[in-house]
This record gives C-alpha cells, structure tokens and sequence, in this order.
C-alpha cells in the first residue's frame, strides 16, 4: 500500500522571501512588538501607544507606521508616507558619499620601499578609494636620496598605474621640495575591479625590493 502524504504549501515561504530581501526597515503589520513610541506627521511626540492602536492611526492618515529606532525599549515609530521616507533616506546616503569624495587619505612611500611595504601600501590605496575618498600619494626624499629623483617618481607612477581601475588622477606627480605628490579621485563602480599588482605581501625577512635603493643606483652608475 502506497502512503500518500498532504503537498507543503508555498504560502509562508513566499511571505518569508518577501521580508528576506526588503533592506528597509520594519512598517505596518511587520512590527509585532506589542507597545512602540510614536512620533506623528510633523514630528510631535504622541507618546506611549499599543501598536494596534498606533498602526490604526496610520492607516487612518493614510500614512505607514515606520519602526526608526529598534533597539530601544519600546522600539521608536514615525508615522509617514514610506515612499517619501525611503526617498529621503537615499537621498541621505548619496549625500554622504559625496562627502567622503571631498575628504583625503594620504599614503606615504618611500624611494626604497620594498615588496611587502609596497603591496600593502597599495591595497589601504585601494580601500581608501574603494570607500569613495580622494586619495593623496605622498613619497619624501631624504638626505642624498635627493640625487636620485627618478627613483621616486618610478615608485609613484608605478603606485597610480597600479590603482588605475580605482582611481583617476587629479593631479600628476609633482616635486615640492623633498616631496613628490599625486592626488587621485576613486571612479565610477570602484572597488569592483581585483587589484592585479603581482606584490604579495612579504615577511619581514624579505629582501627582495621592486626598485633600487639609492645605494644601489650609485653603484650601479
């Protein structure tokens, strides 16, 4: 004798992908917390109310019953149009984003930076970027590594090719005293390219170094 048995029904699944993939906050029939704090259309305070009867006075104003604070005790609700509020929010977000574009990180190298310094150097680079700041290449010369200039423009070229998905240059390099600068702005989708810089990142026993020291390119002239 064959058992049969009753078909799952797909009712609750669907409800649970539902609230899985909505980023938003909680609204309407999803606070089920029994008592919130409401604060109404224009900001009052209206105090202490059961989330039936604060839920009601949404829909009586034809409005949405918004959780904007859960972690309190109760949860803080607003009552507001939820397309209007999700608007403002992004509007948020990209506002700070660009505020992060008008902020600088800096990275330092030095002439003789080895593979490992330099790999690592390289990917704070790419994290600054990635996190939509202006980025500023800072390389010092000190005592008679002056002689020998080149060396810290290959090092910073070689920097700002390496982070040419991530960044487009504001301002090539340029020698101000002992310094040589370059600054950077991340690009549109950064952070989506892997950086492809072939330096891993060596133990501190490494001896091998992608540049000559300036010791080295005076015995090497």
């Amino acid at each position: 004798m064959t058992n049969t048995f009753p078909k799952k029904t797909t009712g609750g699944k669907k409800f649970f992908n539902r609230g899985r993939f909505d980023r938003g906050p909680r609204r309407n029939d999803r606070i089920r917390v029994p008592e919130v704090r409401v604060i109404g259309p224009d900001g009052e305070q209206m105090g202490l109310m059961t989330t039936k009867d604060a839920l009601a006075l949404a829909k009586s104003l034809r409005l949405d019953l918004i959780e904007v604070a859960a972690t309190t005790v109760p949860p803080v609700c607003r009552i507001l149009d939820y397309g209007k509020y999700k608007y403002d929010e992004d509007k948020k977000s990209k506002g700070q984003q660009k505020s992060n574009a008008s902020k600088i990180k800096e990275v330092k190298f030095r002439p003789s930076v080895d593979v490992g310094d330099y790999g690592t150097k390289l990917r704070h680079a790419q994290e600054f970027l990635g996190q939509g700041f202006k980025l500023k290449l800072t390389l010092m010369f000190r005592g008679r590594e002056m002689a020998h200039q080149e060396l810290g423009f290959q090092v910073v070229q070689r920097a700002i090719g390496d982070l040419e998905g991530f960044g487009a240059v504001d301002s090539p390099p340029k020698l101000a005293g002992r310094t040589i600068n370059a600054m950077l702005s991340p690009r549109a989708g950064k952070g989506k390219r892997r950086l492809q810089t072939g330096l891993p990142i060596a133990d501190d026993g490494d001896e091998e170094r992608p540049f000559l020291t300036v010791e080295e390119k005076t015995s090497v002239a």
